[in-house]
């Protein structure tokens, strides 16, 4: 019987998002113990999640029957101390996916557009097909954003102009002194929204917190996760870092306790875990080294990466991305980003980029 329900009609054009593939899902569908299964497919860390917030965590299990704190009172003053913000300059989503939803709803609409880089992040060009805004998608300079082309690319109709530094998936980085010009050249009444989720894997990131914490940009949203270094994927939370006004705007969109009680206490734990993040730094560095020297001994192309993942182009992406399930090995096929020929290694530990390559190797 088909539906009679008058269904939104922006719909019909928002694609489906698919992340990487779930080691029981594979386990599943191959018939291979999900114990011999590894997962380098959705730039999760390695090493796990930090023992501080692991600890931490498992002390709120017992006051599950209670709603979390709506507001995150001490996560939020525990950040804004680290960040040298305020905590009125903090938002908190389910995931920063959810505050690019917030973005969405608060400036995006039909007769509204957004200006993204070709091979970005997803969520850019899903988000806002969903609030049936038009998506202005730049032609990328040698696989990362060209921000002059994004600047020209702006329209007296554009509402959001989107940038992950370092991207999602090509592991690019754009130098400091371009992306402070771009920030200087946006326009007054459109949003900027720069996705940092990869920001602690850089030796010397740029830092824009300066332009939040003197008011300089109201314009300037800054994005930021617990779920790469701090190993929190699981959790679901991420942040956003801006001017008072503009958080108190998406605050009116935010669902009541969207952070929820174990979120809030394993975030605020692993923020103070050093040891973690310095681990967690060295095996990626290690790891990315080690990739860069296999896949260039087996001729393939790779892009130099600023992040926990490496793009290599492998010919024919989807098959490769089979046969190494076949193998037990998860890796993240590029086909929804218009790189069909390319597949995503997320870094390991050494063991498991070792196998990974052995894999590779052995499907070639």
């Amino acid at each position: 019987m088909t539906s009679k329900l008058p269904i939104n009609p922006a719909l019909a054009s928002v694609p489906v998002y698919l992340g990487g593939r779930p080691i029981e899902e594979v386990a599943r569908e191959l018939g291979l113990p999900a114990a011999d299964i590894i997962k380098l497919a959705s730039n999760e860390n390695p090493l796990g999640p930090s023992p501080a917030a692991v600890a931490a965590m498992q002390k709120v299990i017992a006051n599950l029957n209670l709603y979390p704190d709506g507001n995150a009172f001490y996560l939020k003053r525990r950040l804004a101390e680290k960040l040298g913000v305020n905590p009125e300059n903090l938002i908190l989503g389910n995931g920063s996916n959810e505050i690019i939803e917030f973005v969405g709803h608060a400036l995006l609409a039909s007769g509204a557009d957004a200006v993204m880089s070709q091979y970005s992040f997803a969520i850019y060009l899903l988000v806002t097909k969903l609030f049936n805004a038009r998506p202005i998608v730049v032609a990328a300079k040698n696989y990362g954003h060209d921000l002059s082309a994004m600047l020209a690319a702006i329209t007296p109709q554009t509402r959001v102009v989107f940038v992950a530094n370092p991207n999602n998936p090509t592991g690019t980085v754009v130098p400091c002194d371009e992306v402070l010009r771009f920030v200087e050249k946006i326009p007054d009444n459109v949003l900027l929204v720069m996705d940092e989720a990869y920001i602690e894997f850089l030796d010397e990131p740029t830092d824009l917190l300066p332009l939040i914490r003197n008011g300089a940009r109201p314009n300037l949203l800054i994005m930021r996760t617990f779920s790469k270094i701090f190993g929190l994927a699981g959790l679901r939370i991420g942040y956003g870092i801006a001017a008072p006004e503009l958080v108190n705007t998406l605050e009116t969109v935010r669902q009541p306790f969207n952070i929820n009680s174990i979120a809030q206490a394993g975030a605020l734990a692993a923020l103070d875990d050093a040891e973690h993040i310095r681990k967690t730094r060295e095996n990626n560095a290690a790891g990315l080294a080690f990739f860069e020297r296999g896949l260039r001994e087996l001729g393939l192309q790779s892009i130099p990466s600023s992040g926990n993942f490496i793009l290599v182009r492998v010919g024919n992406g989807k098959k490769i991305f089979e046969d190494l399930q076949k193998l037990g090995v998860i890796v993240r096929p590029m086909g929804g980003y218009d790189l069909p020929e390319w597949v995503r290694i997320s870094i390991g530990t050494a063991k498991e980029n070792e196998r990974c390559l052995t894999a590779l190797k052995k499907v070639l």
